[in-house]
């Protein structure tokens, strides 16, 4: 096992998958790669089991049967990074809306103080192409929103691509995370945040993607309106 281990949810994402696992197996540091895929009916799963072939002891396959959340695949893989001791554990999409290339920069501020990494949309440097100014919007203000709940200054509250020392997740009651979506990345930051972890924004540019299905919903966005709210309720 190495130490950097990249855990990507996938839902029929044929078009992506092999482009992705390839590409970050090019990267430097090197990163093993977690697959959990939950039950893609597109044959997602079979293509990966065909990479291992070549990918030996660096790439691995998590299959659940149906759509159980985001939420639900991180938590899955988090305990599997942690038990198999990763020092440095990331998330990312599988359709390229996070740049593989960012990885070693999420991972050199981990290396230089943080406790997580959130690559960052929305602080200085951050970027967003390609979503129509409606979408920008919506994410953005749902950030100030999140801020203001929450009392926090994280700028892209609802980022998914990050990296987290394995201490911050063993500290972390894992299976008191509730929520699953968009809901799921705020908590985890303000789980974070409680225990006394540094988290550092790192600027991206974040890319729609080009091929496949997009899974957002406005169920996704409905949980995390009444969820941070939740959130802030019950730390209280």
């Amino acid at each position: 096992m190495g130490k950097n281990l990249v855990i990507i949810p996938t839902y029929n994402e044929k078009e992506n998958i092999q482009k992705m696992v390839e590409k970050v197996f090019s990267l430097k540091p090197d990163f093993d790669l977690l697959i959990i895929d939950d039950g893609s009916p597109d044959g997602t799963a079979e293509i990966v089991k065909t990479l291992q072939q070549k990918y030996i002891d660096r790439l691995h396959l998590l299959q659940r049967q149906g759509k159980q959340g985001l939420g639900t695949a991180y938590i899955v893989g988090f305990k599997w990074a942690i038990e198999k001791k990763y020092d440095y554990i990331f998330e990312m999409d599988c359709d390229f809306s996070h740049n593989p290339d960012d990885l070693p920069r999420l991972l050199h501020a981990c290396e230089n103080g943080a406790d997580v990494a959130v690559g960052s949309r929305y602080c200085k440097g951050g970027k967003v192409k390609n979503w129509p100014i409606g979408r920008i919007l919506m994410s953005y203000f749902a950030s100030v929103y999140v801020r203001l709940i929450l009392w926090i200054s994280i700028r892209d509250t609802t980022a998914g691509f990050k990296c987290y020392k394995r201490h911050v997740l063993e500290t972390i009651n894992l299976d008191n995370i509730k929520f699953m979506g968009y809901a799921f990345q705020i908590e985890m930051k303000y789980a974070s945040l409680k225990k006394g972890f540094k988290i550092v924004e790192v600027p991206i540019t974040f890319i729609d993607r080009v091929e496949g299905v997009s899974k957002m919903s406005s169920k996704i966005f409905e949980e995390a309106f009444i969820g941070v709210i939740q959130m802030r309720f019950a730390k209280r």
